[in-house]
């Protein structure tokens, strides 16, 4: 019998080319004493980044998960339900692995110092320029952080790599379900995760490497983009942060609102201002971002 595990591994996938295949080699020749498995989640590539898992190769046992266009943010919950392991890790398909990184993520969640962290992230094509979890700018764009001394909370989990408990990851509903195509799904997350207070920590001791593309290996519409930063607004802050948001928007503020509304948000607003324990205003003040 196949001891189950204890990490799932989620790598959504698209138009990835031989990165698919290169973030698997490194997966599996590093050490570490953590019982995983590896889920990849092919959202519909075009370039047949996924075609060799379906055939017999040394990566048997990984599953394959096809699916038709998603998005980043549900390619990663499609991923998650078809997930064994008691910890989710979500990563994206072009990284590079260090020994006993599962490990020492593992380590703060299971010694309940954390409810979900992520690593060190440097770029593999200068790997000794690492990001320690993100914050936001006065325009909520994300900006990394300095190396902390020690397990520190973050604002934000990059989406490129971080590990969660399944309880957690379930109560608040995982990645929102809405977003289109790509754009804030980490961010969202990572805020719904504080407002419902559960705490988020960047672990120092595991840097794992990204490759940090110039453009997407797909079609990414600002109107998407804009799309999901103003229904996160709408789910989490208050009427005078939805106005600011606005007008980082240009002018399709307004049909982007309409849609919006028209697809729920105001029921999904309702809903997490029930549940959760803490506001925007609580969120905002206490990693002094200035919105």
């Amino acid at each position: 019998m196949t001891k189950k595990p204890i990490v799932s591994i989620i790598f959504p996938a698209k138009n990835e080319g031989n990165h698919v295949k290169e973030t698997l080699q490194s997966l599996f020749s590093v050490k570490t004493h953590v019982t995983f498995e590896a889920i990849v989640v092919d959202d519909h590539s075009d370039d047949g980044c996924c075609h060799f898992l379906k055939h017999p190769s040394s990566f048997q046992g990984v599953k394959l998960i096809e699916t038709k266009g998603l998005g980043a943010s549900n390619a990663r919950n499609e991923g998650a339900k078809h997930a064994n392991g008691e910890y989710f890790v979500f990563c994206d398909a072009h990284l590079q692995f260090e020994h006993r990184w599962l490990d020492r993520l593992l380590e703060p969640l299971q010694h309940n110092r954390a409810d979900a962290v992520t690593p060190g992230i440097a770029a593999s094509e200068n790997p000794h320029h690492i990001g320690y979890g993100q914050t936001l700018n006065s325009k909520l764009k994300v900006t990394w952080n300095p190396r902390p001394n020690h397990l520190s909370e973050t604002a934000i989990l990059p989406g490129g790599c971080l590990m969660i408990h399944r309880d957690v990851f379930e109560h608040v509903g995982g990645f929102d379900r809405g977003f289109k195509v790509w754009g804030y799904e980490d961010v969202e997350l990572s805020i719904k995760l504080w407002l419902f207070g559960y705490r988020l920590s960047v672990c120092p001791v595991v840097t794992i490497l990204h490759k940090f593309r110039k453009s997407h290996p797909y079609q990414v519409s600002m109107k998407h983009v804009h799309y999901n930063l103003l229904r996160m607004a709408y789910s989490h802050f208050n009427f005078k942060r939805i106005q600011k948001c606005k007008k980082l928007i240009d002018h399709d503020a307004h049909s982007i609102q309409r849609d919006i509304i028209r697809d729920g948000v105001l029921s999904r607003r309702e809903m997490y201002f029930k549940m959760r324990k803490y506001d925007d205003e609580w969120f905002f003040r206490k990693f002094n971002i200035p919105f």
